[in-house]
């Protein structure tokens, strides 16, 4: 397949307007919406968003990559474009970027597709190749470049032999998030690098289609130093006793001959593999203490989230069925005894928080003890507060047994995850938490607790704008996860599930994509087809309590847009407390509304909160 026939004509801009990176995105979305490879530009431009801040795909050189795969995309497309001043595009070494290349990958791209995505990214580590399309001047000369350098590519190479001991020997494996562009680009500019300091090197590629390339035990073995250059999790415990390089995908691009010379004179750490599953970091950078912790938490409450929804929402039919129905006893008994109580998805709430927080510190060895921590504490009132100490103390008492055994002979290496972690890991956590912190928190949980219940109105109110607002500073971010964790733990742990601070989090989480809606349609000329487009799409976002749906547009216009949504979600949280509104399932937006104990209020907490931010949003907008 030709790089072409993905990267056509129709899909070329040779005359870039933006001015900004933002700007350069929105053009090229609009370019492949415009002939029809893209069928849905927020959900496009939200993942392409997604890719860029887990880091530039500006490479430096003057190139930008951005790239996404999603179930947006209609048919795998390329768009080529050319700034001709250049523009800031947050690019790794800081210069201008001028030419783009826009890679829309669908999900289900076939092997074909993926190959030809693969090979230009390749083409574009040759300066040669980039200076004449820098000198481009039409499209047909666009078209014919690239059919004259993938012709020059496929030409079969000469086979060296790698066995000879005295030429160097390093291995190396790539990858990238997505991995349909970084991946093969580091590939080649390590390749190419090796050639031209003549040493041999062997690289794996881990991208779209799954590793390729894939590096032998002996291959392994025989080299000086190994190179991983990836910013996802890989295979590292082939590496164990080696020196491996850990390093950002970018630093492939960009630093090849630098990576080389480390991994040859073994200017890198020795690795050792625990026995489990592989934890490395993704990138081998640095994180802050921050970051990991919520990189934690955000586990435990992923794995946690299914059972709130599935739980929270057939324990609240339960309570509605009661209400309306009397005579269908049988049957609301059965929901609620799978959803709350002693046997039900509520009892997992806690312990499967706890036993993730710890899989994610420690792997799988903390999956245990941070469970059975987390089973402690839930039966003993240390409730979410309990049960969140409960796993990362887990978590931490096993990274501390993997440290205390790293120097244990290897003769008894399969003792530590079937005996050594498992016994000593659930003994400390549980003889920790049994003694000293399920008293402490099961204190301090019923003060909280006490002080919830006894909260006036003007207090409540006060909590509930918080709590509203909190949901729409960052949009699924960590402000917003924290306003919804709390409400969580509240409907959890006060022995009732009325669900009074869930009404404030859904109202303000829902305000956002439907004042976004609003706007566009209220406000059309200031917006573009694509906008009111994407502002439809968002209706049933908002309506569904899914608040990402507002982020491309935050992400445009982040002053205006999140201080209006700030503003009207915390008047919406504000209000359900007003109106001591109660929602009983964590999760359903207008769906589970039939639910409140004031269905008519709680919508209309939503409708003022949703007027406040549109217009304020839509009058202060500039018209394009």
């Amino acid at each position: 397949m030709k790089i072409t026939d993905i990267l056509s004509q129709d899909t070329m801009i040779l005359s870039l307007k933006a001015t900004t990176k933002e700007g350069a995105i929105d053009e090229m979305v609009a370019k492949l919406v415009e002939t029809g490879k893209v069928n849905d530009s927020t959900l496009f431009k939200a993942e392409i968003m997604k890719r860029e801040q887990e880091s530039s795909t500006g490479i430096g050189d003057g190139i930008a990559m951005p790239h996404a795969k999603t179930k947006a995309v209609s048919k795998p497309a390329v768009v080529f474009a050319k700034s001709e001043n250049g523009l800031d595009y947050d690019s790794l070494d800081g210069q201008p970027a001028s030419l783009f290349f826009m890679i829309a990958a669908t999900d289900g791209a076939n092997q074909t597709h993926l190959e030809t995505l693969a090979a230009l990214s390749r083409l574009l580590i040759h300066p040669d190749f980039v200076e004449k399309l820098r000198g481009s001047t039409s499209t047909d000369e666009v078209v014919a470049l690239f059919d004259e350098a993938q012709a020059e590519a496929e030409e079969p190479e000469l086979k060296e032999d790698s066995s000879l001991s005295d030429i160097p020997f390093v291995v190396a494996v790539t990858a990238c998030p997505t991995g349909i562009a970084h991946t093969y680009m580091a590939e080649d500019a390590l390749k190419n690098k090796a050639k031209e300091m003549g040493v041999d090197i062997r690289v794996e590629t881990n991208g779209s289609d799954g590793a390729k390339n894939k590096l032998t035990a002996e291959e392994i073995e025989r080299a000086s130093g190994v190179i991983v250059a990836a910013d996802k999790k890989v295979e590292m415990a082939r590496f164990d006793g080696k020196p491996v390089l850990e390093t950002p995908v970018s630093d492939g691009i960009r630093k090849p001959e630098e990576l080389i010379n480390k991994a040859i004179a073994k200017d890198a750490p020795v690795y050792h593999h625990s026995g489990e599953k592989d934890s490395s970091s993704p990138n081998g950078q640095r994180v802050s203490i921050g970051s990991r912790i919520y990189k934690d938490l955000m586990n435990g409450i992923s794995h946690m989230l299914p059972f709130v929804v599935g739980g929270g929402i057939l324990l609240a039919f339960s309570f509605l069925l009661e209400q309306y129905f009397p005579s269908a006893k049988t049957f609301t008994d059965m929901l609620g005894a799978i959803s709350g109580g002693k046997t039900g998805a509520f009892m997992f709430l806690i312990p499967i928080l706890s036993g993730f927080i710890a899989m994610s510190i420690a792997d799988r060895p903390g999956l245990m003890p941070g469970m059975v921590g987390g089973l402690l504490a839930a039966t003993s009132d240390a409730g979410f507060l309990g049960g969140l100490l409960a796993g990362f103390l887990a978590g931490y008492v096993v990274l501390g047994l993997k440290v205390l055994c790293s120097k244990m002979p290897k003769t008894l290496e399969g003792l530590k995850p079937i005996l050594i972690y498992p016994v000593l890991g659930l003994l400390i956590t549980g003889g920790l938490m049994y003694f000293i912190f399920d008293p402490v928190f099961s204190t301090i949980n019923k003060f909280l607790v006490d002080q919830l219940q006894s909260l006036g109105t003007a207090n409540a109110v006060i909590l509930g704008t918080v709590l509203g607002g909190m949901m729409a500073i960052d949009m699924g971010g960590p402000f917003n996860k924290a306003a919804y964790t709390f409400a969580i733990g509240v409907f959890t742990s006060t022995g009732n599930t009325d669900g009074a601070f869930m009404a404030a989090v859904m109202a303000g989480g829902m305000v956002p994509p439907l004042a976004i809606a609003m706007a566009t349609t209220i406000f059309k000329n200031k917006f573009t087809s694509d906008e009111r487009q994407a502002g439809l799409t968002n209706y049933v976002l908002g309506l569904s309590f899914i608040t990402e749906g507002a982020i491309p547009f935050a992400a445009a216009d982040p002053l205006r847009v999140i201080t209006s949504c700030v503003v009207g979600s915390a008047v919406a949280g504000g209000l359900t407390q007003f109106w001591d509104i109660n929602v009983p399932a964590p999760h359903g937006g207008i769906f589970v509304a039939g639910l409140a104990n004031h269905a008519g209020l709680f919508l209309l907490s939503i409708l003022i909160g949703t007027v406040i931010s549109g217009l304020l949003y839509g009058f202060w907008k500039k018209a394009k």
